[in-house]
């Protein structure tokens, strides 16, 4: 007899621990998936080996230890990711369940046929390009760390257009000539499409696996089992991608590794540059990450030694990059221009469509205007869901909430005060893809936001019209200013760099910098220089000024001092704990318990802030309330333990709020 410790598919919080059981069959090991009967009834319920004991714990009588039995369907983890599951556990404080589920398919095997869901991407086969010196040099760098087998991670700090994907496509092919396995992540799904067209023209359509979280679960499990088998060498996907079940990984690649879309916003809320840095480590992996705008942590990581940073200053075509220049709105409005196009913009979108150039606009705000609001009163129409200011769209001919999805008419009157001076505030894309027609009346002109591609290959389709000429200017929110490459944009305009900077978040000055070079990073990839303008209303601000300077260093200098004067990441960790409840008088009374509860437990070991009402008051239906623990970064373990301490009580205290819910280093306040 042989004793396992248990995670048991059960997802509370209340059974959220590990359960020892005995077993006959000597051959199973740490990963597998064993049946267990749970409970006072003895429920069959499925269970991932967490660890394999000799003896069991001293504490647990022996007749009471119930027996696990091998599944019909025989399936298994390898002992990394078990390995891995376990780490997040206490790494996010998520429950053990969630974490083992990361690294499974929706199902252990396809039901059906599973579609190819690259069946019509176009592919032309290509060889390796020649490489400029400092392509060469990092590529060399990485190649004799791929040589030691040794976990290394480097910061591929590279401009925009540098050619960081040729150097990610030859250390593949070095990993790959190993016979070793690689994963690239990429920030979005929309460019997953671009990414897997030229690694299987490269690698050829079978080596390649492809996963994310809109394949079917036939999909899904027909790629799982072309990775397991050993059929699939190379996976690409956006940040789930990470938990490939591979057995020897030798790369692992994230490309623009600063986007916000690789910090996981539901349970387990994982970081995954911190996963991929955990994965690496247990494979004697690489890790690359790579930006033209690395993230504030990340660079003062590698400054610190953490990472090896390599450098790509120029174009790969040695192309100057753009040439930017900022338009003070104020003095536009002044000077009685009303309209979201500056004077200068509008001459440059003119002359650049005379010369048979394409322009892209950039604008991080979808549907029509930003809110409804009466002039008498000053009432805003919000959510009564979430609590929150409601966006019109146009042609939907209703406000919608862009966090629930809830629509709702505009109402004729105000529900406040009864009057019936209701106006439309702000601007979204689709404002301004009518004023740009009726402004350049010839010009073909598309809209790319979540209201023109929530359809499958709309997106794909849209892009393929603009890379082959048929559409003259480009209007978008971030999916524009992420990964697009096409050589014919000569000017790139950003209709108002103020909406990012006005988030009520520590991060905003950074990604305003990293918005505003990404999207400038669209023009000029061809043979010309191309051209950028940014609008704003605060054209002295620092994160402005660095990102028309395409000063980097400046920027991140400026910013890493405010943060350790203040004590933001990374020289601290954010705890975020959000109580949420029908109601909200309980949610508010249960998070003030907690607040007390863990600034006597925590003393001065770090500060507890609040509780307060976040933005978003309400999502789901229940009323949120948020406490923030700032922690200084030495004190992550200690502060940790006494944070899923609370959680552990909270799940077995009668009379609480419905959820408690907890993320570190959120990348949301709202």
């Amino acid at each position: 007899m042989i004793y396992l410790s248990v995670i048991v598919d059960n997802n509370t919080n209340a059974t959220d621990e590990l359960y020892t059981y005995g077993c006959t069959d000597p051959s199973i090991k740490k990963g597998d998936l064993v049946r267990v009967p749970f409970g006072r009834y003895n429920k069959q319920l499925n269970g991932y080996v967490a660890a394999v004991l000799q003896e069991p714990p001293a504490d647990i009588p022996i007749e009471k230890i119930k027996t696990a039995l091998p599944p019909a369907e025989a399936f298994s983890l390898t002992e990394e990711a078990m390995d891995t599951a376990l780490w997040m556990h206490r790494r996010y404080l998520c429950r053990y369940i969630e974490a083992v589920k990361c690294f499974l398919p929706t199902a252990l095997s396809p039901s059906g046929r599973a579609k190819d869901p690259f069946k019509d991407l176009p592919l032309t086969p290509d060889t390796a390009k020649e490489l400029n010196e400092p392509q060469a040099d990092a590529l060399q760098q990485i190649e004799r760390a791929l040589e030691k087998k040794a976990a290394k991670t480097f910061l591929l700090f590279g401009v925009t257009g540098s050619g960081k994907t040729e150097v990610y496509l030859q250390a593949m092919e070095k990993t790959a000539a190993m016979g070793r396995q690689g994963i690239i992540l990429v920030p979005e799904i929309s460019l997953t499409p671009q990414t897997v067209a030229r690694f299987m023209n490269r690698f050829g359509k079978e080596a390649v696996a492809v996963l994310h979280s809109r394949l079917t679960a036939a999909q899904r499990a027909a790629e799982y089992q072309r990775i397991r088998s050993g059929e699939a060498r190379l996976v690409i996907g956006a940040r789930s991608a990470i938990f490939a079940p591979f057995q020897d990984i030798g790369l692992i690649v994230l490309d623009e590794e600063h986007e916000t879309s690789y910090k996981s916003d539901k349970s387990p809320k994982y970081d995954t540059v911190e996963l991929a840095t955990r994965r690496a480590q247990a494979n004697g992996a690489v890790l690359v990450l790579g930006s033209a705008t690395p993230s504030v942590s990340d660079y003062y990581r590698a400054e610190q030694g953490l990472f090896e940073i390599l450098t790509l200053k120029s174009r790969y075509n040695d192309t100057p990059l753009p040439h930017v220049r900022i338009v003070d709105m104020t003095a536009e409005l002044k000077a009685g221009n009303r309209s979201p196009f500056s004077r200068e913009l509008a001459a440059r979108m003119q002359s650049c469509l005379e010369q048979k150039k394409q322009v892209i606009l950039f604008l991080n705000r979808r549907g029509y205007s930003s809110y409804v609001s009466c002039r008498e009163c000053g009432f805003v129409i919000q959510c009564p869901e979430c609590g929150i200011s409601m966006t019109y769209h146009k042609s939907k001919k209703a406000c919608e909430c862009h966090y629930c999805g809830r629509r709702a008419p505009v109402p004729q009157i105000c529900p406040q005060c009864g009057g019936r001076s209701l106006g439309l505030y702000g601007m979204g894309t689709e404002q301004v893809q009518e004023k740009c027609a009726e402004l350049f009346p010839q010009a073909v002109i598309e809209r790319v936001d979540l209201d023109t591609v929530s359809k499958k290959g709309s997106l794909e389709s849209l892009l393929k019209r603009f890379g082959s000429g048929k559409t003259d200017i480009l209007i978008g929110t971030q999916l524009v200013a992420k990964g697009l490459d096409f050589a014919n944009v000569g000017l790139v305009g950003i209709i108002s760099a103020d909406i990012t900077l006005n988030i009520p978040d520590f991060r905003s000055a950074e990604r305003t910098f990293q918005l505003l070079t990404q999207a400038a990073g669209r023009a000029g990839r061809g043979d010309e220089q191309g051209e950028v303008i940014i609008q704003t209303c605060s054209p002295e601000n620092k994160a402005v000024m660095a990102a028309a300077g395409q000063d980097y260093l400046g920027f991140y200098r400026h910013e890493i001092a405010l943060r350790e004067a203040v004590m933001y990441p990374p020289f601290s960790y954010l705890y975020q704990l959000i109580v949420s409840d029908e109601d909200d008088e309980k949610a508010q009374r249960s998070a003030n318990r907690c607040a007390q509860w863990l600034r006597k437990k925590l003393g001065e070991e770090a500060a507890v802030l609040g509780p307060v009402s976040p933005g978003l008051v309400k999502q789901g239906g229940l009323f949120r309330w948020q406490i923030l623990i700032k922690a200084p970064a030495q004190k992550r373990h200690p502060v940790s333990e006494v944070v899923l301490e609370l959680k552990r009580i909270y799940a077995k205290q009668p009379g609480v709020a419905q959820l408690l819910t907890i993320d570190i280093n959120p990348y949301s306040f709202m």
